[in-house]
Parts: C-alpha cells; sequence; structure tokens
C-alpha cells in the first residue's frame, strides 16, 4: 500500500513518543502531541517555539491546570522539519531530537538527562 508522506511523518512522530512513554508514562500522561503541516504565520514567537533560523520547526503549549484545564502539548511543524531532513532515516532522527527537546522543555529537565 502507499503511504503519504504525511503518514509516514505521523508515524515517525508516533514512534517517538512511544518510545518516550515507556520511561516517562506518568510524566507525559495527558500530554498532547499533534502535527501541522507549516506554522501559524505569526510576526514574532515567543520562547515556546523551537526554531531553526527564524523557521519554527516545533511549538510547546504547556496548557493550563485547573478544572477545566487545557493539557500540554507540543505541535510539530512537518514542512519545515521534512526541508531540513536528507532521507527518511535523517527526519526520523530530526523529528526524535525535537520531540525530546520540547518534553525535556516541558519537564523542566534537560534534553541529555531525559534521554539518558
Amino acid at each position: 500500500m502507499s503511504r503519504t508522506r504525511a503518514e509516514m511523518f505521523d508515524d515517525l512522530v508516533l514512534d517517538s513518543v512511544e518510545q518516550l512513554e515507556q520511561r516517562y508514562a506518568q510524566e507525559l500522561a495527558g500530554v498532547e502531541f499533534a502535527v501541522e503541516d507549516v506554522p501559524p504565520e505569526l510576526n514574532v514567537y515567543d520562547s515556546d517555539v523551537l526554531e531553526d533560523g527564524e523557521v519554527p520547526l516545533a511549538r510547546l503549549l504547556p496548557g493550563r491546570p485547573g478544572r477545566h484545564g487545557v493539557p500540554p502539548r507540543i505541535v510539530l511543524y512537518r514542512r519545515p522539519l521534512e526541508f531540513r531532513a536528507a532521507d527518511h532515516d535523517d527526519l526520523a532522527d530530526l523529528v526524535h531530537d525535537v520531540i525530546i527537546e520540547q518534553v525535556a522543555n516541558l519537564l523542566g529537565m534537560s534534553p541529555e538527562d531525559l534521554e539518558g
């Protein structure tokens, strides 16, 4: 069967998230992961955006706790990430690194400690 680039990208995200959930299931409970093709057009990005140059690759929306709170959400931007990868394996590594960076930021850890 033929799979679209978007479907293959979603699989890469899912694989990385599943790896992290094996070690950090409790910490990641309730965290949403999403993929958008391109980042929204904003004049200025906050510190919650992981950029390469001035191109957003991912965004962490920390959420709002409380009874009707909004869960934390990590959004990856597919096309900017695909543009930076030479091949599928390179893209898989890049997606994993971006997810590690954003989850580490969310949990208040260093990326090295998160993967340790």
